[in-house]
Order: C-alpha cells, then sequence, then structure tokens
C-alpha cells in the first residue's frame, strides 16, 4: 500500500509541474519581430505589449517604449544583444499606457527616461491611486519634455521629439529621426483597428480633435516609415488614409449633433468598424457564442489587456473608458456650449 501511495503521489507532482508548465508557456510572452530600418535604426514589433524602436548611437542603445513586462522587455534587450554589444542607455516612452513603459523594471539601472512631462504626471496620480498596473515607481522619466517641440542629440543621433496636442493621452510624444526619415507614433496609430476608430483615452483628457491634429503634423514630416504603437510599419499613404476616414465620421458625428440626435442614436449609425481581419459584427465565435465586439467596448488601447487584467496599463484606478464616438460627442457637445 506504502508503494501505490508513494506511487499516485509522484504521479501528482509529476502531472502538476506537467500543467504548471504549460500555464508557464501559455502566460510566455509572443515572439518579437525584429526588423531593420536602417542599419542603426531597427524595430521590436510585437512581444509583451506595443512596438519598440532601437536606434543604435555612438556609444550606447536609444529605445522607444520598453515593452508590458519584465519578461517581455528581457526579451527585446536579448534581440537588442544580438544586433550590436552597446548597453541600453536611453529610453523614451511615447505615452503613458503600461504596456509600453512597464517593461523598464527590466532595463540597466541609472538609464535615462524621457517623456512628456503630462506622461510624467499620469505615472504619479497612477502610482498614488495604488491602480493595478501602475508604472514601477523607481523607473519614472528623469528628463520630460515641456514644448511642442524639442531637438537633442543624444549620443550623436538626431532626435525631434514632439507633443502636437493630447490626442491618444493628454501627454502624447512622437518620435521623430530626421537624417533617418523615420517616426515612432506610439499608439496614435496603430493598425489593429478601424482606419476611423483610433483609440483616445478620455479618461487620461485624450482628444478626438488633438489625435486629428497630431496626424496632420506627422504627415508634414518629412519621414518614409512611421513605426506604430501596434501592428505592422505604415506609410505616409497609410497615415492619409486614416485621417481621412477619421476626418469623416467625426464631421459625421459633429452633424447628427447639430441636429439634436442623442448619443444613442449617433452610437447606434456610426458603431465602431471591426478591426482588420476580425469577424463581422455577430458572427459565430468559437463554441457557438456571438462573436466579441472588435477593438472593445470600452475603447481599449490596441493590445491591451481587457478589463478584469487591467495589469497592462498605468492610470488612475478604474475609469469607465469611452468609444471614439463617445469621446467625439463629449467634445463637441461641451464646445457647443461654449
Amino acid at each position: 500500500m506504502s508503494n501505490l501511495k508513494t506511487f499516485w503521489l509522484g504521479l501528482g507532482v509529476v502531472l502538476c509541474g506537467a500543467i504548471a508548465t504549460v500555464a508557464v508557456a501559455q502566460q510566455a510572452p509572443p515572439p518579437i519581430t525584429m526588423k531593420m530600418l536602417k542599419p542603426d535604426v531597427w524595430a521590436g514589433l510585437g512581444g509583451s505589449g506595443g512596438n519598440s524602436t532601437i536606434i543604435i548611437g555612438k556609444t550606447g542603445v536609444i529605445v522607444v517604449d520598453a515593452k508590458q513586462t519584465e519578461a517581455g522587455a528581457k526579451d527585446l534587450l536579448a534581440e537588442i544583444a544580438k544586433i550590436t554589444p552597446k548597453p541600453v542607455t536611453t529610453a523614451i516612452i511615447t505615452h503613458s499606457d503600461g504596456d509600453h513603459l512597464n517593461g523598464l523594471v527590466a532595463f540597466p539601472a541609472g538609464v535615462k527616461i524621457i517623456a512628456h512631462e503630462n506622461n510624467k504626471k499620469e505615472q504619479q496620480a497612477a502610482i498614488s491611486s495604488g491602480a493595478r498596473g501602475a508604472p514601477p515607481a523607481d523607473r519614472l522619466p528623469n528628463q520630460v519634455t515641456t514644448k511642442t517641440k524639442e531637438t537633442m542629440t543624444i549620443d550623436g543621433v538626431k532626435l525631434e521629439l514632439y507633443h502636437f496636442a493630447p490626442a491618444h493621452t493628454s501627454g502624447d510624444l512622437v518620435v521623430y529621426l530626421p537624417d533617418q526619415k523615420i517616426v515612432s507614433t506610439g499608439d496614435l496609430v496603430v493598425t489593429n483597428r478601424a482606419d476611423d476608430n483610433p483609440n483616445i483615452h478620455f479618461e487620461k483628457n485624450g482628444s478626438t480633435e488633438g489625435w486629428l491634429k497630431n496626424v496632420k503634423e506627422m504627415i508634414g514630416l518629412n519621414a518614409d516609415t512611421y513605426v506604430t504603437g501596434h501592428g505592422d510599419l505604415v506609410t505616409k499613404a497609410d497615415l492619409q488614409r486614416k485621417l481621412n476616414a477619421t476626418t469623416e465620421r467625426r464631421n459625421k458625428i459633429a452633424a447628427m449633433v447639430k441636429e439634436g440626435k442623442t448619443l444613442e442614436e449617433i452610437k447606434a449609425a456610426l458603431p465602431d468598424a471591426p478591426a482588420p481581419g476580425a469577424a463581422p459584427r455577430g458572427a459565430a465565435a468559437p463554441g457557438g457564442a456571438a462573436a466579441a465586439a472588435p477593438q472593445g467596448g470600452a475603447n481599449r488601447g490596441a493590445g491591451a489587456p481587457a478589463a478584469g487584467a487591467a495589469a497592462g496599463r498605468g492610470g488612475p484606478a478604474p475609469t469607465p473608458n469611452l468609444t471614439f464616438v463617445e469621446t467625439a460627442y463629449q467634445e463637441i457637445t461641451k464646445g457647443a456650449k461654449k
């Protein structure tokens, strides 16, 4: 009997170990796809959280956006080590969502962290609120930008950092490499949402009107390649297409407001389009369930966790996120009352 008990105990340990291994494998971040844009500039697409841009300077490496988790950031750092022995010395953070900055915990101690001043304020608010997914307190920005345009040279690399207006959040930063004609957009531009449905964090003082301004300004930059916040690389023509579609949709919202239509009527007339590659609304999902609303009815950031898994994004404690239509409606009706 003793031997039988030992057998079953051992079998249980093996099974538990196998289950744990599967669970860990399921939790492992997806692989990062590295694309060389120029000999000294790479894009780290996918992985844990948003896309990253890797810029190789004279003695060190500049990284734009740091992934979502420590494991995801370690994967990114390992990929960087494959293309250069130089250390990561600077991180530029495009906005305050955790899926772009929480991986900073894996970055070297003493790394320079650059962000817009409103980005830092949003991170501090998240830490103060004790919100789940708040950014690492010891990795707050240690250099902030405050102007619409700030030009700097870091380790021999010329950069232009732009804050055109609040859009995705109140602290968006566009990173432009004039010599290489490359722009890092952060979540101002993504490819896994419909063209006319950019992600605006109303709870972070984002703005649909500001989004239009940002995209117009990015199109005006002398750039060939745009590294998006999520999804694939895009061109100036892609940005123009998104701008046209979003301008048209926002104009329709404004016209319906002028006609006296209610928010619910506008939402019914102008529903969010499915994300690229998603099943049409109402299509059967695996298991016979109705397909979930694409891109999240709560207007979550592309690639950000769903409700109940908010660890991917810092920010003050849970506030219902608004859709594009809801955000635009708030802006337009507020402006009409002035």
